[in-house]
């Protein structure tokens, strides 16, 4: 499985957690609540659904809608499918969540975790941030070792550029260092206006629900592509 596949199918396992879903609604549950899946499609979504109706993850169910079983037939459509979480499903989603190993720091991956941060134990939560924020660090102190060997060979434009990246990565430091800081005092973010699950939107800034500002960080997130 690739790491992309990975984070879906956590995501969809995430979602249907919550409640029972219709292909449609769970890619625009996927598009809107988490923005890193914003490009999947149905041809992406569908082969993973099967897969882990195949694994005993998910089973299928028609819709028990009534406007679902009277035009469907009318209308020479198949009913909807309803896509639920099993038993076996919830305890590999609960595994899935508890894991803390580097996956869980990467861009994409992260952004998924911390989408569902609200069915996350504090501990784990805990070593998610910490571990994220020790990856932004290197990741920072490469790029500013990085700047100052090349500077005086960089345009004007580059070199604005690549100051741009290290003050984007500077502010999701400072933003983990904030979380991580809640944590330790056990605040909860719901109690500043963030509401189950925080939602992390890879284009607009800040995670979904999270209080805004303009001195708001946010994770600049890549790739809103599909595979």
């Amino acid at each position: 499985m690739s790491r992309r596949s990975g984070i879906l199918e956590f995501a969809v396992l995430g979602l249907l957690r919550e409640s029972p879903m219709h292909g449609y609604e769970l890619r625009k549950r996927l598009n809107t609540s988490l923005g890193v899946f914003r490009a999947f499609s149905y041809g992406t979504l569908y082969p993973c659904l099967k897969t882990l109706v195949v694994n005993g993850w998910l089973i299928e169910e028609p819709a028990n809608t009534g406007e679902d079983a009277l035009t469907a037939p009318l209308a020479g459509r198949r009913a909807k499918i309803v896509y639920r979480l099993t038993a076996e499903g919830k305890e590999h989603f609960e595994e899935l969540l508890s894991q803390t190993g580097p996956d869980a720091y990467e861009d994409e991956h992260f952004a998924a975790r911390f989408a569902f941060f609200g069915q996350t134990s504090r501990d784990v939560r805990m070593r998610v941030l910490e571990g994220r924020r020790s990856r932004l660090e290197e990741r920072l102190e490469k790029m500013r070792a990085s700047l100052a060997r090349t500077r005086e060979r960089l345009d004007d434009y580059t070199l604005e550029l690549q100051r741009h990246g290290m003050e984007s990565v500077e502010r999701e430091v400072r933003w983990l260092n904030e979380l991580i800081e809640s944590e330790r005092a056990g605040r909860d973010l719901k109690g500043s206006g963030s509401e189950g699950s925080a939602q992390q939107n890879t284009t607009n800034g800040a995670p979904g629900n999270l209080p805004r500002s303009e001195d708001t960080p946010r994770p600049d997130l890549p790739g809103d592509t599909a595979t």
